[in-house]
This record gives C-alpha cells, structure tokens and sequence, in this order.
C-alpha cells in the first residue's frame, strides 16, 4: 500500500514565486491575446481581460490568506536556534560559503525575521582601550571605530534586533581617536528572552527589578565572546524607552594621566581651579560654528593628585575633571594650558584672560595635549544600576588582568632594551651634543596669532551659502 506524500506548506519564496509565476502565464496569455484582438470586438477584449484579472486577483487572496496562518514561529525557531547551527548547517550547504561570508553578504541577517523576536531596550556598560581606533563614532568612515566593532559583534550574537536607526540607538560620550574610556554608556534594543510584554518592548518605562531577569539572556558574557580584547562590556541595565544615552546622562567624568617629571604641580592646582564654575570655554576646545552656538559650560570639579605607580624616580599623576557635558578637545585643551603653566612659561593668571571672551574674542594658536592618556572614566544616570553575572564577571576580571599582564610585559621588554644600551651609550644618551641644541625663545599664549573668532566663522558659514 502506498502512502501518498503530503504536499508541504509553502515557504515565503515559494509563495513569491507561485504569484510571479501567474504574472507571467498572464503576460503570456495576453500576448497571445493580441493576435486575436482583430478578430474579437473591443467589448469582448476588454471583458475577457477583467475576467482574467479577477481571477488573478481571488488566486492572490489566496495566497496571501494561506501566508498570514503559515507558522513562522516555527521557522524563526529554525534559524534562531540558541546554537544557530541549523541555519549555518543549511546556508552553508546551499552556498558552500563559510557563516561569517553569509552575514557580510546579507547585512542584518535576515532582520525581518528576528522582528519576530522578544525584545528590550537596555543600556550597556562599555570600555575600550582607544589607541589604535579612529575614535568610538563610525560616522566617520574610518575604521577600525569602537562603534563599529559593537555592531559587528551584535550582529554576530544576533542580538541586533533591525539596523542601528530600528534599534533605537544612542550613545553617551563620542570620544575621538585615540581615546580611551572605562565608563562610556550606548542604548539600544536587543533580542530578549524574557515573554513579559512589559519587559520585552520596554514600554513600561520602569526599570526592571533583578527577579524579573531571571532566565533573561546574560548580555555581557555573550557579547564579549565576540569582541576584540580591547573592548569590552562591563556591565548592562534595562531602561525605559524614553532613556538616552545623551541627553539622559546627569555628569561626565574625565582623567588625563601625566608624568610628574619637572612640572609645578602647585602652580597647576591653582591655575585649574579657575576652570570650575561655568564659563565660555570657546577658547578651550575646537570650534565647531557649524553645529554649535553657544560654548557656556559647567566645570563642576577639578582635582589633581599622585598616583601609585612610579617609574623610576618619575611618578604618574591624574587631572580629573567632572561636568555635565563638554565640547570637542575641551579637556585634551584645558590639559595643553595646564602644562604650560606646570613648565613656567605661563602664569596661572592666564586662565582668567582666555575665559574672558570679550577680551579675548579670538583663541591663540597651542597644541592640545595628547589623546592618548585622556580617559573618558564614567557617565553618571539616575536610577541607572549595572549588572554583571557572577561567572560573567570572573571571565570579565581574568581577562582585563591578563590584558594588564601582556602590557607589563611589553615594558619589560623596553626596560631590557634600555639596559642593553650599555652604561657608556646609556651616559652618551644623556648627554647633549654641544651645539645641537637650539634655543627657542618662547611665545607667550597672548601674543601669538589667533583662530578665528566664533562671528567670524558664522559669518564666513553664511557667505558660503
């Protein structure tokens, strides 16, 4: 006795195909159909193509009836299995490609599916040690950025529930390149496992008690699997839909690390307490006439202290700053004026002079201070608690020391190469060769030459269009 092969449902594709399939045999037919126009009336024509478009029309209410019950949960299960090797198994075999060429291939994997998907908008904790990246932003089209190399490794996870703009995205501080950061925050939805309607569209606009994340998916662990080692996720919190990492966020926090060397620490005290308070800062930063207008900002502490880390007889210290936003290179500014003061060459009352903007309308030309040891180190929220898993955490901890112990290495490795100098080129090193030092008289900030002033460049911004 034979059995008869139940006819499967058809998938999207197919149905996409059957109607297109009927398109085509009507193109046929009314081809043919003109051969026999001439012998036809025009009311007989006509009669017998809205014949055939109704019933064009009925087939795809069929159709499309026959869609809306298909069972895509079953698909989603499918190809958002929690090991995902089902659809990397069959993608694989059809295309003979690896997954990761698939996912290039097709950028956001297949989003409409995982709309399917519980979701929730959470806020997440991030760090990244900012020397070899463009800065975090990826609007820049410079790569790598940190931004970017998230995305990547959400994309991955599939976490990413549609692109960037779909997923509600915002971003705390857009450090620049070379910047690092140990407390920078970005929001977004991401994929959830919890069923709870008021959890998983985030439209409660409460914030989750820690009973409600039980069984809920451990966002840290999953996502620092597929980043690279020096970006990582500290930590995340659910927030309301309305939260954004911007404009929610109450105070920032700034360190810059410095080697004491031969700088007047004192003098540099006194100087940057001048700073707090709120002033125009336009000649502390990098001027952006273009988007902003007003460059009033509030400095709300600055302290200056020794660490316990010393090299040599040499001894690091840290400026801190703390306010509620900042502008572009306003720190890495603030620093270059500190120093010159520390080295002498400036008084401290030469803070006064560039806050006084109506005196000194335009910005002498410095060099900022570098990036390099500028940290971006918290941004503060209300109501704002991070989490971390017990065995996220260990797995977080053991890697962030043993990135710590792969850069005492490098050190080591330079403090050999020093020794190895030998003490007779170690004490020629040392000593300057007579006459190839030249001496360069110093320009004080206030007589060099000038940026433009903030009217002058709106002015000019005007003429251009």
């Amino acid at each position: 006795m034979s059995l008869v092969k139940k006819k499967p449902f058809p998938n999207d594709t197919e149905l996409e195909k059957l109607h297109f399939t009927s398109l085509f045999q009507f193109l046929n037919q009314t081809r043919h159909s003109t051969n026999m126009a001439a012998q036809l009336s025009d009311v007989d024509y006509v009669t017998s193509l809205q014949s055939r478009i109704k019933e064009l029309e009925a087939e795809n209410a069929n159709l499309l009836s026959r869609l809306a019950h298909c069972h895509c949960s079953q698909v989603d299960k499918k190809l958002y299995s929690p090991n995902g090797k089902a659809t990397e198994a069959t993608e694989q075999k059809k295309s003979n490609m690896k997954p990761e060429e698939n996912i290039k291939k097709k950028p956001g994997y297949n989003t409409k599916f995982m709309s399917h998907h519980n979701k929730r908008y959470v806020a997440l904790k991030v760090m990244y040690f900012g020397k070899r990246f463009y800065g975090f932003s990826a609007e820049a089209q410079m790569e790598p950025s940190v931004e970017s190399e998230i995305f990547k490794a959400l994309e991955r996870t599939r976490l990413l529930v549609g692109d960037k703009k779909e997923s509600q995205y915002s971003r705390c501080g857009r450090t620049d390149k070379g910047v690092s950061s140990v407390g920078n925050v970005i929001a977004l939805f991401l994929r959830s496992k919890l069923k709870t309607s008021g959890v998983n569209n985030g439209s409660s606009g409460e914030v989750v008690s820690e009973e409600q994340l039980d069984g809920e998916l451990d966002y840290v662990r999953v996502i620092n699997r597929e980043l690279p080692d020096d970006i990582r996720v500290l930590g995340w919190c659910p927030v309301p839909v309305d939260f954004h990492a911007r404009f929610s966020c109450l105070g920032r926090e700034y360190r810059y690390f410095f080697w004491k060397e031969n700088l007047n620490i004192r003098a540099m005290e006194s100087a940057g307490t001048k700073l707090v308070g709120e002033h125009d800062f336009r000649n502390f930063c990098k001027m952006d006439a273009a988007n902003v207008h007003t460059y009033v900002r509030r400095i709300t502490m600055f302290e200056i202290y020794a660490t316990d880390v010393r090299y040599d007889d040499n001894q690091l210290w840290v400026i801190k700053f703390r306010g509620r936003a900042f502008l572009w290179h306003q720190v890495r500014c603030m620093v270059a004026v500190l120093f010159l003061i520390g080295k002498g060459l400036e008084s401290p009352d030469v803070i006064d002079k560039l806050l006084d903007t109506n005196k000194i309308p335009r910005k002498p030309q410095y060099i900022m201070a570098s990036e390099v040891p500028l940290v971006l180190q918290s941004c503060d929220f209300e109501n704002i608690k991070f989490m971390c898993s017990t065995d996220s955490g260990k797995t977080l901890h053991a890697h962030l020391v043993n990135e710590c112990q792969s850069y005492q290495l490098q050190a080591a490795i330079f403090q050999e190469a020093i020794l190895n100098c030998g003490p007779q080129l170690h004490d020629q090193c040392l000593t300057p060769v007579r006459g190839s030092k030249k001496k360069t008289s110093y320009i004080p900030l206030m007589s060099r030459p000038t940026e433009p002033s903030y009217e002058e460049r709106r002015a000019k911004l005007s003429s251009c269009t």
